[in-house]
Protein backbone atom coordinates (compact mmCIF):
# COMPACT_ATOMS: atom_id res chain seq x y z
CA UNK A 1 0.00 0.00 0.00
CA UNK A 2 2.84 2.36 0.83
CA UNK A 3 4.57 1.76 -2.55
CA UNK A 4 1.23 2.38 -4.32
CA UNK A 5 0.95 5.71 -2.46
CA UNK A 6 4.43 6.65 -3.62
CA UNK A 7 3.54 5.83 -7.24
CA UNK A 8 0.37 7.95 -6.98
CA UNK A 9 2.39 10.81 -5.45
CA UNK A 10 4.94 10.59 -8.27
CA UNK A 11 2.17 10.61 -10.86
CA UNK A 12 0.55 13.66 -9.26
CA UNK A 13 3.94 15.43 -9.16
CA UNK A 14 4.64 14.67 -12.83
CA UNK A 15 1.13 15.79 -13.84
CA UNK A 16 1.52 19.03 -11.89
CA UNK A 17 4.91 19.60 -13.56
CA UNK A 18 3.25 19.24 -16.95
CA UNK A 19 0.93 22.12 -16.03
CA UNK A 20 3.91 24.41 -15.45
CA UNK A 21 5.50 26.32 -18.29
CA UNK A 22 7.30 23.92 -20.60
CA UNK A 23 10.79 25.14 -21.73
CA UNK A 24 9.68 25.42 -25.36
CA UNK A 25 6.66 27.50 -24.31
CA UNK A 26 8.93 29.73 -22.26
CA UNK A 27 11.21 30.05 -25.28
CA UNK A 28 8.29 31.13 -27.46
CA UNK A 29 6.99 33.50 -24.78
CA UNK A 30 10.38 35.23 -24.56
CA UNK A 31 10.51 35.61 -28.34
CA UNK A 32 7.02 37.17 -28.37
CA UNK A 33 8.01 39.63 -25.63
CA UNK A 34 11.56 40.30 -26.85
CA UNK A 35 10.90 44.04 -27.04
CA UNK A 36 11.10 43.99 -23.22
CA UNK A 37 14.66 42.69 -23.50
CA UNK A 38 15.97 45.16 -26.07
CA UNK A 39 18.58 46.23 -23.50
CA UNK A 40 20.36 42.88 -24.03
CA UNK A 41 21.55 44.18 -27.40
CA UNK A 42 23.86 46.58 -25.52
CA UNK A 43 25.68 43.56 -24.07
CA UNK A 44 25.47 41.33 -27.15
CA UNK A 45 25.86 43.59 -30.21
CA UNK A 46 27.15 40.77 -32.44
CA UNK A 47 24.34 38.34 -31.56
CA UNK A 48 22.06 39.24 -34.43
CA UNK A 49 18.87 37.16 -34.68
CA UNK A 50 19.92 35.10 -31.63
CA UNK A 51 17.02 34.01 -29.42
CA UNK A 52 16.44 36.05 -26.26
CA UNK A 53 16.45 32.87 -24.14
CA UNK A 54 20.13 32.21 -24.98
CA UNK A 55 21.12 35.76 -24.08
CA UNK A 56 19.27 35.60 -20.77
CA UNK A 57 20.75 32.19 -19.92
CA UNK A 58 24.31 33.46 -20.47
CA UNK A 59 23.86 36.96 -19.06
CA UNK A 60 24.71 36.49 -15.36
CA UNK A 61 27.81 34.28 -15.72
CA UNK A 62 29.07 36.17 -18.75
CA UNK A 63 28.30 39.83 -18.14
CA UNK A 64 28.16 39.98 -14.33
CA UNK A 65 30.63 37.26 -13.28
CA UNK A 66 32.72 38.10 -16.38
CA UNK A 67 33.27 34.55 -17.64
CA UNK A 68 34.05 35.25 -21.32
CA UNK A 69 32.81 38.76 -20.55
CA UNK A 70 34.51 40.44 -23.51
CA UNK A 71 32.58 38.40 -26.10
CA UNK A 72 29.83 40.39 -27.85
CA UNK A 73 27.71 37.25 -28.30
CA UNK A 74 26.34 34.76 -25.72
CA UNK A 75 28.85 32.13 -24.55
CA UNK A 76 28.18 29.21 -22.18
CA UNK A 77 29.98 29.52 -18.85
CA UNK A 78 31.81 26.19 -19.40
CA UNK A 79 33.24 27.34 -22.74
CA UNK A 80 36.36 29.42 -23.22
CA UNK A 81 36.87 32.07 -25.90
CA UNK A 82 40.31 33.65 -26.38
CA UNK A 83 41.08 36.71 -28.56
CA UNK A 84 37.39 37.33 -29.26
CA UNK A 85 38.28 40.58 -31.08
CA UNK A 86 39.77 38.43 -33.86
CA UNK A 87 36.47 36.63 -34.45
CA UNK A 88 33.80 37.81 -36.90
CA UNK A 89 30.40 36.10 -36.89
CA UNK A 90 27.25 36.22 -39.01
CA UNK A 91 23.62 36.14 -37.93
CA UNK A 92 22.57 33.29 -35.59
CA UNK A 93 26.15 32.06 -35.13
CA UNK A 94 27.44 31.94 -31.56
CA UNK A 95 30.67 29.96 -31.14
CA UNK A 96 30.94 28.71 -27.57
CA UNK A 97 27.19 28.86 -26.89
CA UNK A 98 27.17 25.11 -26.36
CA UNK A 99 28.98 23.65 -23.35
CA UNK A 100 32.69 22.88 -23.19
CA UNK A 101 33.77 24.78 -26.30
CA UNK A 102 37.32 26.08 -26.76
CA UNK A 103 37.78 28.89 -29.28
CA UNK A 104 41.27 30.33 -29.77
CA UNK A 105 41.44 33.09 -32.39
CA UNK A 106 45.08 34.20 -32.37
CA UNK A 107 45.22 34.07 -36.20
CA UNK A 108 41.55 35.00 -36.63
CA UNK A 109 38.30 33.14 -37.19
CA UNK A 110 35.61 34.12 -39.71
CA UNK A 111 32.21 32.47 -39.25
CA UNK A 112 29.24 32.89 -41.58
CA UNK A 113 25.54 32.98 -40.72
CA UNK A 114 23.47 30.21 -39.14
CA UNK A 115 26.36 28.07 -37.89
CA UNK A 116 25.90 25.57 -35.07
CA UNK A 117 28.56 24.09 -32.79
CA UNK A 118 28.07 20.93 -30.74
CA UNK A 119 29.42 20.45 -27.20
CA UNK A 120 33.21 20.39 -26.72
CA UNK A 121 34.02 21.78 -30.17
CA UNK A 122 37.47 23.32 -30.52
CA UNK A 123 38.34 26.06 -33.02
CA UNK A 124 42.12 26.50 -32.83
CA UNK A 125 43.52 29.14 -35.19
CA UNK A 126 47.18 28.99 -34.11
CA UNK A 127 49.57 26.25 -33.10
CA UNK A 128 52.83 26.36 -31.15
CA UNK A 129 56.18 26.24 -32.95
CA UNK A 130 57.56 22.74 -32.42
CA UNK A 131 61.06 24.07 -31.75
CA UNK A 132 59.92 26.76 -29.29
CA UNK A 133 56.59 26.31 -27.51
CA UNK A 134 56.47 30.00 -26.55
CA UNK A 135 56.15 31.02 -30.22
CA UNK A 136 52.86 30.84 -32.15
CA UNK A 137 52.93 29.93 -35.85
CA UNK A 138 51.37 32.53 -38.16
CA UNK A 139 48.78 30.94 -40.45
CA UNK A 140 45.68 31.87 -42.42
CA UNK A 141 42.51 32.34 -40.33
CA UNK A 142 39.88 29.66 -39.94
CA UNK A 143 37.01 30.39 -42.35
CA UNK A 144 33.59 28.76 -41.87
CA UNK A 145 30.80 29.44 -44.36
CA UNK A 146 27.04 29.79 -43.92
CA UNK A 147 24.69 27.02 -42.67
CA UNK A 148 27.40 24.84 -41.15
CA UNK A 149 26.93 22.28 -38.36
CA UNK A 150 30.04 21.11 -36.49
CA UNK A 151 29.38 18.01 -34.38
CA UNK A 152 30.39 17.21 -30.81
CA UNK A 153 34.10 16.85 -29.88
CA UNK A 154 35.29 18.11 -33.27
CA UNK A 155 38.56 20.05 -33.54
CA UNK A 156 39.06 22.57 -36.35
CA UNK A 157 42.77 23.29 -36.90
CA UNK A 158 44.59 26.42 -38.16
CA UNK A 159 44.05 27.54 -41.75
CA UNK A 160 40.93 25.39 -42.27
CA UNK A 161 38.36 26.57 -44.79
CA UNK A 162 34.87 25.05 -44.51
CA UNK A 163 32.42 25.92 -47.30
CA UNK A 164 28.70 26.69 -47.12
CA UNK A 165 26.05 24.10 -46.20
CA UNK A 166 28.44 21.61 -44.59
CA UNK A 167 27.97 19.08 -41.79
CA UNK A 168 31.08 17.94 -39.90
CA UNK A 169 30.46 14.69 -38.02
CA UNK A 170 31.22 14.24 -34.32
CA UNK A 171 34.79 13.47 -33.18
CA UNK A 172 36.33 14.78 -36.41
CA UNK A 173 39.64 16.60 -36.82
CA UNK A 174 39.39 19.16 -39.61
CA UNK A 175 42.41 20.57 -41.46
CA UNK A 176 42.50 22.08 -44.95
CA UNK A 177 39.53 22.72 -47.23
CA UNK A 178 36.06 21.15 -46.98
CA UNK A 179 33.97 22.00 -50.07
CA UNK A 180 30.43 23.38 -49.90
CA UNK A 181 27.35 21.13 -49.85
CA UNK A 182 29.08 18.14 -48.28
CA UNK A 183 29.09 15.91 -45.20
CA UNK A 184 32.56 15.20 -43.82
CA UNK A 185 33.68 12.97 -40.94
CA UNK A 186 36.52 11.19 -39.10
CA UNK A 187 40.19 11.93 -38.43
CA UNK A 188 41.53 13.31 -40.69
CA UNK A 189 38.19 14.73 -41.80
CA UNK A 190 37.14 13.75 -45.32
CA UNK A 191 34.02 14.15 -47.43
CA UNK A 192 31.79 11.08 -47.44
CA UNK A 193 28.85 12.38 -49.47
CA UNK A 194 27.11 15.36 -50.97
CA UNK A 195 24.50 17.25 -48.96
CA UNK A 196 21.17 18.60 -50.12
CA UNK A 197 20.65 22.35 -50.12
CA UNK A 198 19.87 23.90 -46.74
CA UNK A 199 16.22 24.97 -46.52
CA UNK A 200 15.89 26.22 -42.91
Amino acid sequence: MQSYSRICLCTITIESMDKRIHPSKLFLFLERTKSLFIWLHLFYPSAKKTAVAYKLFCFVPQKILRINGSCPWPVHFTSRVLQSKNISIGDRSNPGLNSGGYIQAKNGIQIGSNCRFGPNVGLISANHDLSNYDIWIKEDPIVIGDNVWIGMNTVVLPGTNIGDNVVIGANSTVKGAIPSNTIAVVNPCKVIKQKQAYNG
